[in-house]
């Protein structure tokens, strides 16, 4: 199956080589403002194909993207200097205002996949302007921030991140809720697995993991400049959920009609993936501290996605 990137810089790219490298789809077009990026990123991807899967790799337009069944979006613009963050999430969304409709013309049935970040507000400005239905615009939400979840904790546990099954919901950002109550290590508790071989979580041990999960992308930015291998391969998972028709629950965002009590808001709580995009929408057990942070967090949300919409709408 064909697959479009759109956006192709340093999450675009990486999301690309990865689909390459574990063989999720059979072609893959690399869209971009500028074509000699698009064009340089395809060849170099496509020199990898003899050592991993023989997916056929090419840059192209807007036109080539006919019959993609998913297309991951990836671009944006930057902050300048003095914006505030609804004047540059009102310029994203001017961006996305000339890309979508681009996409869907040539691609009507695709399943759009949002990675520009701040990710859950520009899925709700990627629902609004493409009209679809909201299943079929999926925020990769808090996969990142779910796989630092089960990755410090496994490192704690001394246990493979695989083993280990904790979620993140809400927010992909500063608000995000790490779901401790429904912690698990294998089929076991994660507090009770952790006093079982002496290595407690204490409260301690907690508020470091969730400064560890919270600040990640603070620290990656500011050694490296930005994030994309971890995404990267997030988004390959949800690809491959989509075109394996997996029914795969993974924690995404996509706009709900409600959560706790906050109507028409992107954010990630766990979803049923498969070929139709988010086929269900779950809602775990969590304590009723977690859920008023959860609802805090699509407070926040919503401010900021009803502020960005009015901007665009005007």
């Amino acid at each position: 199956m064909k697959i479009g990137v759109v956006g192709v810089g340093a999450v675009g790219s990486t999301a690309a080589y990865a689909l390459v490298l574990n063989g999720v789809g059979n072609e893959l077009v690399l869209v971009d403002y500028n074509p000699k990026l698009a064009i340089a990123q395809a060849e170099d991807i496509w020199h990898a194909t003899p050592f991993s899967h023989a997916v056929k790799v090419r840059a192209g337009d807007y036109s080539e993207l006919a019959g993609a069944k998913v297309v991951i979006i990836a671009a944006g613009v930057g902050q300048k200097p003095g914006e505030s963050r609804i004047e540059l999430l009102a310029r994203n969304a001017q961006v996305f205002g000339t890309i979508i409709p681009e996409v869907l013309k040539y691609a009507p049935d695709a399943i759009l996949l949002i990675a520009a970040n701040p990710v859950d507000i520009m899925t709700s400005v990627a629902t609004e302007i493409s009209g679809l239905p909201a299943y079929r615009v999926i925020g990769s939400g808090t996969i990142l921030d779910t796989a630092r979840f089960r990755t410090l904790l496994g490192q704690h546990l001394g246990i493979s991140p695989i083993s280990v099954h904790a979620d993140v919901l809400g927010e992909h950002g500063d608000s995000e809720v790490l779901i401790w109550s429904g912690a698990k290590a294998g089929n076991t508790s994660a507090h009770k697995f952790a006093e079982q071989i002496g290595r407690p979580l204490t409260e301690e041990v907690k508020a470091r993991i969730d400064v560890g999960v919270r600040r990640a992308a603070y620290s990656i930015i500011e050694g490296k400049g930005v994030t994309n291998y971890g995404i990267g391969a997030g988004l390959t998972r949800i690809v491959k959920a989509i075109l394996h028709n997996e029914h795969a629950v993974i924690g995404l965002s996509m706009v709900n009609p409600e959560i706790v009590g906050v109507k028409n808001i992107a954010l990630s709580i766990p979803r049923v993936v498969g070929a139709k995009g988010i086929e269900a929408t779950l809602f775990p057990s969590i304590t009723p501290e977690e859920e008023a942070q959860l609802r805090q967090s699509a407070e926040s949300l919503k401010a900021a996605a009803d502020a960005v919409l009015s901007a665009t709408r005007s």
